[in-house]
């Protein structure tokens, strides 16, 4: 399955449910793509029997590259330009977005500015924290140095690409001034926080900004995980995951 946006191929995968319901929509995290879900999409499929659809952002996955290098604009960009058109190709109006980590991010702005069903935002960044920045910096040595590159080469076509399009701007010049305090005061869909209480990236300061920020309903749970709990607790992921969806449309 893939997309066109802009002229450019988009690679997207769709898990099949209810098509009378809010599809899930998936925005991946800085390094990932489709097949980095791994299992995640399937068992969200199962236990909320909604559509799950999933996409590469540019310069990840099987997807075109990017149209130009990526700036500290770049989490608005995909959020309200890339974002909308996507959603249109894949059928998508009104999705309950579950973004990871940058995706959460993503996710979160678009929550604020477009009208959608709900928000599942699993260990989103919202403001820059000392603890991302170390570990993007060890992070980035693993991709010099530590063998990072050859795993990430199995999932991306052009993992020089994908990996510098997201370290690049968080460790570039001003960076550590980015924040979402604004989009935040504009998150109104019922919204869901998910954080694993170990994540190497970021602290749970992260979900209290949330939390004291916007108006929306917003639920939070802590797991028993790091950065990815998807992946690391993911039957308490999904089922936490299908329990919000089940109040909304």
């Amino acid at each position: 399955m893939g997309l066109t946006v802009a002229g450019r191929r988009l690679e997207a995968a769709a898990w099949d449910g209810d098509e009378d319901r809010a599809a899930l929509v998936l925005l991946h995290e800085g390094l990932g793509s489709v097949g980095l879900w791994r299992a995640f999409p399937e068992a969200l499929a199962a236990a909320t029997g909604r559509r799950v659809l999933a996409f590469s952002r540019f310069g990840h996955g099987r997807s075109d590259p990017p149209p130009a290098p990526r700036t500290a604009a770049f989490f608005a960009q995909e959020a309200l330009d890339v974002l909308p058109a996507v959603l249109r190709g894949l059928g998508a109006e009104r999705p309950i977005l579950v973004g990871h980590s940058d995706g959460a991010s993503i996710a979160l702005i678009h929550a604020g500015a477009r009208p959608v069903t709900g928000a599942v935002l699993i260990a989103p960044h919202v403001f820059v924290e000392p603890v991302t920045l170390a570990g993007i910096r060890a992070t980035r040595e693993a991709y010099l140095h530590g063998g990072l590159r050859e795993r990430l080469a199995r999932h991306h076509d052009d993992p020089d690409a994908a990996f510098g399009g997201w370290c690049d701007v968080w460790l570039g010049p001003g960076f550590e001034r980015w924040e979402l305090t604004a989009e935040i005061a504009r998150l109104r869909a019922p919204t869901l926080l998910l954080q694993g209480v170990d994540d190497q990236y970021a602290t749970l300061e992260q979900l209290d900004r949330i939390e004291r920020g916007a108006p929306a309903a917003v639920a939070r749970v802590e797991l028993p995980a790091r950065h990815s709990p998807h992946l690391e607790a993911p039957e308490e992921t999904v089922a936490a995951i299908a329990a919000f969806a089940a109040g909304l449309g």
